[in-house]
């Protein structure tokens, strides 16, 4: 653990800001922030700075992490209040997870609604038309580029996909057709099977089964389930060790920062 100490302007005379970056553990590179008063007493939080001081000091800019006053973030907050007043009067956003279909003008038979007063008018509509959605071809491209970062802003590895999956299709790639597989099991109740007529190679763009990702029919056998079985097995060791290491890390932490609190109270 590093530990910073520094005064904080922003604050009446006599506090501290004391930043504590983490070395070791899942939360390496991380910091926590405490304020301290002049008698010592120990703050984790803008709220419980807010109920000690009180009155005396107006924290509605305070920017707890820097430890600075921040005009313009009570600005963003009140703007962002009355942002979201305005989207729950208009309602709910739409968060809608479906993959994307094509939005210009359908050249099939649409039904028609006919509003009159007469009491026989009727409304004719086709069901299978209301479920089934034309799909656009090899939409999976607009998923090119795209990559994954963690919290440290590195672009994270993509997987390697079994040799067995092999992609059909004009410019597929390994990153397009591992899009296309987590789409379709995250969108889809119907097995993966992959496209299973041999013509697709020919004429993809005719003879493409749109349910289906991009890529070869593929069999998944006994040996490839005891393989990825080994591989989950191995990955839940690295994260039982890396959390029993963060728990101690924390221990520790927690056992020093008593030490302190205890001996200030002892001179005090």
């Amino acid at each position: 653990m590093e530990r910073k100490r520094m005064d904080c302007p922003a604050l009446p005379t006599g506090w501290k800001k004391e930043e504590v970056i983490r070395k070791s553990g899942l939360s390496a590179g991380k910091s926590d922030v405490y304020y301290y008063s002049p008698s010592g007493k120990k703050f984790r939080s803008k709220p419980q700075l807010s109920r000690y001081l009180g009155n005396t000091v107006d924290l509605g800019c305070f920017d707890f992490r820097t430890g600075k006053m921040m005009p313009s973030k009570l600005q963003k907050n009140k703007q962002r209040l009355r942002n979201e007043h305005l989207s729950q009067s208009k309602g709910k956003p739409d968060l809608n997870t479906a993959l994307p279909i094509r939005q210009t003008a359908s050249i099939f038979k649409q039904p028609v609604t006919k509003v009159t007063n007469h009491p026989s008018n009727k409304v004719k509509s086709d069901p299978q038309r209301a479920i089934e959605q034309p799909r656009q071809l090899f939409w999976e491209k607009r998923l090119q580029g795209l990559t994954a970062s963690d919290v440290t802003e590195q672009i994270i590895r993509t997987m390697e996909l079994p040799k067995g999956l092999q992609g059909v299709g004009p410019g597929n790639t390994d990153e397009t057709l591992l899009s296309a597989i987590a789409s379709a099991l995250h969108t889809s109740s119907a097995p993966i099977t992959g496209q299973l007529s041999a013509a697709v190679e020919k004429n993809p763009a005719v003879w493409l089964n749109v349910t289906q990702p991009l890529c070869k029919a593929f069999m998944v056998t006994d040996e490839d389930i005891r393989k990825q079985e080994e591989r989950v097995h191995h990955v839940r060791n690295k994260l039982e060790e890396a959390l029993m290491a963060d728990v101690l890390a924390r221990a520790a932490e927690s056992t020093r920062e008593t030490d302190v609190e205890m001996g200030t109270e002892v001179k005090a």
